[in-house]
C-alpha cells in the first residue's frame, strides 16, 4: 500500500513539474523562434548604435537605415536594446565563410548586432538584399530583439515598398511585430535612405 502511495505522489509530483515547466514556456515572450539564439553570437563583438554588415561597400545600392527603439508605451526611447540583423545578399542567397562557425552556417556571414544609444537610436548601414533564387519571396532583412528583463524575440522583417514581389497581405498587415516594417527609400546621392522605428512588445504574444 505504501508503495503504491508513493508511485502515486512521485506521479502527481512530476505531473506538477512538468505543468509547471509548460505554463513557464507558454510564457515566453514572442512565441517559439527558431534562430533567435543567435542574437548571443556576437563574441567579442564591439556593440554601439551604428553597425555596417559585411558587403556594404562594394554593393549595388547602398543603404542606410535608423530610427527609434521605444518602450511599450510609443513614446519613451528605450537605451542598451539588442538588435540582430541578418540578411542575404544581392543574390538572394545566405553566404558562408571556410571558417563559418556556430548561426553563421545558417545565417550567413552579412548580419550584425546594434545596441541603441541614451536615446535609443540606432543607424544601419547595409545594402539592398536580393529575393530567394527563383522564387516570388520579397527581399527582406530578419531582425531580432532583446531588452532587458525579457527573452529575445523576432520582429517582422525590413521589407521594401517598391519590391514588386511585396504583396498586398503584407501591405495591409495591421499587426506588425514592433510596428510597420514596410521602408519607402529616399535617394541621398550614392546612398538610399529610411527609418524604422520599434515599439517594443507590440504585438508581441505574451509580452504582458
Amino acid at each position: 500500500m505504501r508503495v503504491k502511495l508513493l508511485y502515486i505522489s512521485l506521479f502527481f509530483i512530476t505531473s506538477c513539474v512538468k505543468s509547471q515547466e509548460k505554463k513557464v514556456e507558454d510564457r515566453l515572450v514572442g512565441g517559439p523562434c527558431q534562430g533567435c539564439e543567435a542574437i548571443y553570437d556576437y563574441g567579442d563583438y564591439l556593440l554601439n548604435a551604428v553597425d555596417t554588415l559585411p558587403g556594404f561597400t562594394s554593393s549595388k545600392q547602398h543603404l542606410k537605415i535608423s530610427g527609434t527603439v521605444y518602450q511599450n508605451d510609443g513614446r519613451t526611447p528605450t537605451s542598451d536594446v539588442l538588435l540582430y540583423i541578418y540578411q542575404t545578399n544581392e543574390l538572394g542567397i545566405y553566404p558562408k565563410r571556410e571558417n563559418s562557425k556556430g548561426w553563421e552556417n545558417t545565417h550567413g556571414y552579412i548580419r550584425g548586432w546594434i545596441k541603441t544609444n541614451a536615446k535609443g537610436q540606432y543607424t544601419l548601414y547595409t545594402f539592398r538584399p536580393g529575393s530567394y533564387p527563383n522564387t516570388t519571396t520579397p527581399q527582406h532583412i530578419h531582425v531580432t530583439v532583446k531588452e532587458t528583463s525579457k527573452n529575445e524575440y523576432y520582429l517582422d522583417d525590413f521589407y521594401f515598398d517598391d519590391d514588386p514581389n511585396l504583396t498586398n497581405k503584407i501591405r495591409n498587415r495591421k499587426n506588425f511585430r514592433g510596428g510597420n516594417g514596410i521602408l519607402k527609400l529616399s535617394s541621398n546621392g550614392a546612398i538610399y535612405e529610411s527609418k524604422r522605428d520599434f515599439i517594443l512588445g507590440l504585438n508581441i504574444p505574451n509580452y504582458n
